[in-house]
C-alpha cells in the first residue's frame, strides 16, 4: 500500500510536465493565424506569452522564428521548426520531437518584418540572459550595453536574481540601474538609481545622464508646458538670426524679407506707377518699400513675409526658452547634480593623471641626465656628445633583439651589454680627447659637439635614416588604469621603477665603495687626491666612463617608447643639460628636483597649449632662463669649498 501511495504521488507531481512541455506549441497554435501573417501591432503579447510560458521549447520556437526557420509543411499545415540537412532540411515539431526530413519546396518559410524581429530578439534576450554558457550571458549584457532599450529592463531585472557568477550579476545589476535611470516609468526609482551611482566615473554613466540633461530650444508667445533648462537673453545668450528662426520654425512670424525679394516683388507688382499704392517716386526709402510690401500681402499678390521692423517687432514679443528632452524635472535635477559630481571627481583624476605624465616624463629626464650629472655635474665636463651615447644605447637594444626573439631575455641582455658599449666609448672619449681640455669648458664643447655631428653621420651610415624598431616586451604592452581617467603605460611605469634603482645605484657607488670615495675626494681637491696615492686620471676615465654606461641604459628604456633613429638623443641632450643645471650642478638630489621640475612644468604647460608641443618648449626654456636669474646655483646648490669652484 505505501509503495502504491508513492507511485500515485509521484505521477501527480510528474502530471503538469507534459502540458507544459507543450505550452509553446498551444501557444502557437492558439495564435498562429497572427503568427503567419504578424504585425508588429499586434504581435506583442504572443511573443510575450510565449517567452513567459516556460516551455523549454519558446527559446527554440522564437529563435528559429527570428532566422527563419519557423516553416509550414504544405502538404498537411503543420508547423516546425526547420533546421539545413544536406539538400533538405531536418524538422523538429513545436514539442521538441523529430519530425522527419522535406525539401525545400515542400515548405513555406514564415518571414517576420525587422519590427517584429525587433520584438522577438527583445524577448530571447531573458532566455540569453540565464543561458548556461556564462559567455552568452556576458554577450547578451554587452548587446544590451551597446544598444539599450526600455523592453530590456524587465528581463534583465528577471535574470539577476538566478545569477550565480559573482562577476557577471555585478553587471547586470550596474547594467540594469543604468537602463532604470533612462526608461523606467516611475521618476522616483529613476531618481533613486542616478543617486546610487555617487561620483562614479564610468563612460557608460556619463553617456546615460547625457541624454537626460539634453536640451532644445524653442520659442514661445507663453512659457510652454514642459520642463524648462533656463529661458534665453535675446542677443546674449541666442543671436537674433537663431532666435528668429525659432519663431520661423514655431510658425510664430513668417520666414525673413530679404532686400533682392523685396525688390523683384515690387518690380513684378509695379502697375500705373505705383506699387501697392505707393508711387515709384516715393519708394527711394527702405520704410516705404515696406509699406509698399504690407499693402501687397494685405491684397495676397505676395507671400507673407517679415520687413525688418517686424521682425524686430515679432522678437521682442516672444520669449526663448532652452527645454529639457526629458519631461521629469525631479530625473533632470538628479542627473544635473550627478553630472556636477561627476564633473568635479574628473578634475581631480585629470590633475592626478596629469601628476603622473608628468612624473613619468620626470623619470625619463631623470634617468637620460644621471649620467650628465656625473660627467658635467661631477667632472664639470660639457659633453655635447651625450644624447649620441643614449642613441647608442638604444641601437644596441635593436641589435640584440636581432639575435635574441623573445623580447624579455633581449631587454636583459641589452641592458649591461648597451652599458659596457658606451662605457667602453665613453673611456675612449675621454682618453682621446677630453683628457687633454680639462679646465677649457668651451674648446671641451666645441670638440664634443663635432664628435656628436659625427657620431650621428655614422650611425646613419651603419643603421640608415629609417627608424628601427625596439619592440617591449608582451608583460609591458598596456597601461595600468585607475579608472576611466587615470591611466599610466606599463613602460612608464618600469622607466619610473629603472630611475630609482638608479638612483639607489649612484648614491650606493658615491657613498659604499672605494671608487666613490675616490671619485669625490679627486672633484673637492684633485692635488690632495693625488697626494694620498689616487690617480686622478684613472678617477676622471672611469667616472666619465660611468656616466656614458648609464646613458646608453638610458637609451635602452628611452627606445622602447620612442622611435629609435640616429636623432633619438638630440631629442633629449637640452633636457639634460636643463635638468642637470636647475637642479644644481654636481648635486644627485638637484637633479632629480630638476627632473620633476622640468618634467611637471613641460606637462603643464602642454596642458595647457596641448597643440604646440613646439610653443610649450619655447615657454619652458623661458621659465628656466627667469628661474636661473633668481637661482643662479640650481635648486639644491653645492655648499662648502666645491660651491666655490
Amino acid at each position: 500500500m505505501r509503495l502504491t501511495a508513492l507511485l500515485v504521488a509521484a505521477l501527480c507531481w510528474l502530471a503538469p510536465l507534459p502540458s507544459l512541455a507543450q505550452e509553446a506549441a498551444r501557444i502557437v497554435a492558439e495564435h498562429r493565424d497572427q503568427i503567419e501573417k504578424p504585425s508588429r501591432q499586434t504581435i506583442g503579447p504572443v511573443i510575450a506569452a510565449l517567452a513567459a510560458s516556460g516551455d523549454p521549447m519558446a527559446d527554440d520556437i522564437l529563435s528559429a522564428w527570428e532566422d527563419k526557420r519557423l516553416v509550414i509543411r504544405k502538404t498537411d499545415g503543420a508547423m516546425f521548426i526547420a533546421a539545413p540537412d544536406g539538400d533538405g532540411f531536418a524538422l523538429t515539431a513545436l514539442d521538441g520531437t523529430a519530425a522527419g526530413r522535406a525539401a525545400k519546396a515542400d515548405l513555406t518559410e514564415l518571414k517576420p518584418n525587422a519590427g517584429v524581429r525587433a520584438l522577438i530578439a527583445t524577448a530571447l534576450v531573458q532566455f540569453t540572459l540565464s543561458d548556461p554558457d556564462p559567455e552568452k550571458r556576458r554577450a547578451a549584457l554587452a548587446s544590451i550595453a551597446q544598444d539599450p532599450t526600455a523592453e530590456a529592463l524587465e528581463p534583465l531585472r528577471a535574470a539577476i536574481a538566478t545569477e550565480d557568477d559573482p562577476a557577471l550579476k555585478a553587471q547586470k545589476q550596474r547594467l540594469e540601474r543604468l537602463l532604470t535611470l533612462r526608461f523606467d516609468p516611475d521618476s522616483a526609482a529613476r531618481v533613486a538609481a542616478i543617486d546610487s551611482f555617487g561620483a562614479d566615473l564610468g563612460l557608460d554613466l556619463r553617456g546615460a545622464l547625457n541624454p537626460l540633461v539634453a536640451t532644445t530650444r524653442v520659442a514661445s508667445a507663453t512659457p510652454p508646458e514642459a520642463n524648462i533648462a533656463r529661458e534665453l537673453r535675446l542677443g546674449t545668450d541666442i543671436p537674433e538670426d537663431e532666435a528668429y528662426g525659432l519663431l520661423v520654425a514655431a510658425k510664430l512670424a513668417p520666414a525673413r524679407l530679404t532686400l533682392e525679394e523685396q525688390r523683384a516683388a515690387l518690380l513684378a507688382n509695379l502697375k500705373d506707377g505705383a506699387v501697392g499704392g505707393v508711387p515709384v517716386v516715393e519708394l527711394g526709402s527702405q520704410d516705404a518699400r515696406d509699406r509698399a510690401y504690407t499693402a501687397l500681402e494685405a491684397s495676397g499678390a505676395v507671400p507673407a513675409a517679415a520687413t525688418d521692423d517686424e521682425a524686430k517687432a515679432a522678437l521682442a514679443s516672444a520669449k526663448f526658452y532652452e527645454i529639457y528632452a526629458e519631461p521629469a524635472p525631479a530625473v533632470t535635477d538628479a542627473a544635473e547634480a550627478a553630472l556636477a559630481r561627476i564633473d568635479t571627481k574628473v578634475g581631480a583624476m585629470q590633475a592626478a593623471d596629469l601628476g603622473l605624465d608628468a612624473l613619468s616624463l620626470a623619470s625619463i629626464y631623470f634617468l637620460a641626465a644621471i649620467g650628465l650629472a656625473i660627467t658635467f655635474g661631477v667632472m664639470g665636463v660639457i659633453n655635447m656628445a651625450h644624447g649620441e651615447f643614449i642613441t647608442m644605447g638604444a641601437y644596441t637594444g635593436y641589435v640584440v633583439q636581432l639575435y635574441v626573439p623573445d623580447y624579455t631575455a633581449s631587454i636583459l641582455i641589452a641592458l649591461p651589454l648597451a652599458f659596457a658599449v658606451t662605457f667602453a666609448a665613453g673611456v675612449a672619449l675621454e682618453r682621446l680627447v677630453i683628457r687633454h681640455l680639462y679646465k677649457r669648458p668651451l674648446e671641451t664643447l666645441l670638440a664634443t659637439f663635432g664628435i656628436s655631428i659625427a657620431l650621428q653621420q655614422l650611425l646613419k651610415n651603419i643603421f640608415g635614416t629609417q627608424a628601427r624598431p625596439l619592440t617591449a616586451p608582451g608583460w609591458l604592452d598596456g597601461a595600468l588604469a585607475i579608472n576611466d581617467v587615470v591611466s599610466i603605460s606599463y613602460i612608464r611605469i618600469a622607466i619610473f621603477v629603472l630611475a630609482l634603482l638608479f638612483l639607489g645605484v649612484f648614491f650606493w657607488l658615491m657613498k659604499r665603495t672605494r671608487l666613490g670615495l675616490e671619485v669625490r675626494a679627486v672633484t673637492q681637491n684633485p692635488a690632495m687626491a693625488a697626494s694620498m696615492g689616487i690617480n686622478p686620471d684613472r678617477i676622471n676615465m672611469l667616472t666619465f666612463g660611468i656616466g656614458s654606461g648609464i646613458a646608453g641604459i638610458a637609451g635602452v628604456a628611452i627606445g622602447l617608447f620612442a622611435k629609435v633613429t640616429s636623432e633619438l638623443g638630440t631629442d633629449y641632450i637640452v633636457q639634460s643639460f636643463m635638468t642637470v643645471v636647475v637642479g644644481g650642478v654636481g648635486n644627485i638630489w638637484g637633479t632629480l628636483a630638476g627632473a620633476t621640475m622640468i618634467g611637471g612644468l613641460q606637462k603643464v604647460i602642454e596642458f595647457f597649449n596641448p597643440s604646440n608641443t613646439l610653443a610649450a618648449q619655447t615657454y619652458m626654456i623661458l621659465f628656466i632662463i627667469l628661474f636661473i636669474q633668481f637661482r643662479p646655483r640650481g635648486i639644491i646648490a653645492l655648499r662648502g669649498r666645491a660651491a666655490g669652484d
